[in-house]
C-alpha cells in the first residue's frame, strides 16, 4: 500500500514539475533576453515623468518574474517592448440628483508593441495592443492628494496585463 502511493506521488510530482508551473509563465526556452523602450507620452494632460515611470515598472516586472536578462537594443535582444503613453484622463462619473457628481475617474491608457526578433514572422508572437485601466475616487477629495497613490495601482494593474498577455498566453 504504501509503495503505490509513494509511487503515485513519484509520479504526480514527476508530470506536474514537468508541464505546470505556478506562474504560469511561458517562455520560449530559446529566449534569454528583451528590451523595453522608453515609453513616449502622447498624452498631453499626464503628469511630468509618468512614462519613465512606465518604463521602469515593465523592466522591474520583468527583472523580478522572469529568467530573462535586459540587454540594449543594439544586442539584438530576443525580445523587444515598445510603449505609448495614449492617454491620461480624470472625468466625472455616477452623477447624482441635483448635477452633483459623486465620482470621478482616473483613466490611463497605453498603447504596446512586442516583438519576438526569434519569430518576427509569426503574427501571433508579434502583437500591438491597447492596455486600459482607471480608479474611481470620490469626487469630493482633492486629486492631488490621492494621485500618486492612484497612479501607482493604475500602474501595477497595466503591467501585470501586459505580463499576463505577454507570457501566459492570456
Amino acid at each position: 500500500m504504501l509503495t503505490r502511493i509513494s509511487f503515485a506521488t513519484l509520479i504526480l510530482a514527476v508530470l506536474v514539475s514537468g508541464c505546470y508551473t505556478l506562474s504560469g509563465i511561458s517562455i520560449d526556452p530559446e529566449t534569454d533576453t528583451y528590451f523595453v523602450a522608453n515609453f513616449k507620452n502622447n498624452a498631453p494632460s499626464a503628469l511630468p515623468g509618468l512614462e519613465l515611470q512606465l518604463t521602469e515598472a515593465l523592466v522591474d516586472k520583468l527583472n523580478r518574474e522572469t529568467r530573462l536578462e535586459f540587454r540594449p537594443r543594439s544586442e539584438s535582444p530576443d525580445i523587444e517592448m515598445i510603449g505609448t503613453l495614449v492617454d491620461f484622463r480624470i472625468t466625472s462619473e455616477a452623477p447624482q440628483p441635483g448635477e452633483v457628481v459623486a465620482l470621478n475617474r482616473l483613466t490611463i491608457v497605453i498603447a504596446l508593441e512586442y516583438i519576438d526578433n526569434k519569430n518576427k514572422q509569426d503574427k501571433e508572437k508579434n502583437w500591438k495592443s491597447n492596455f486600459s485601466h482607471f480608479v474611481n475616487f470620490d469626487a469630493t477629495v482633492d486629486i492631488t492628494t490621492i494621485q500618486d497613490d492612484l497612479v501607482e495601482e493604475i500602474k501595477d494593474q497595466l503591467m501585470e496585463d501586459i505580463f499576463n498577455k505577454a507570457f501566459t498566453n492570456w
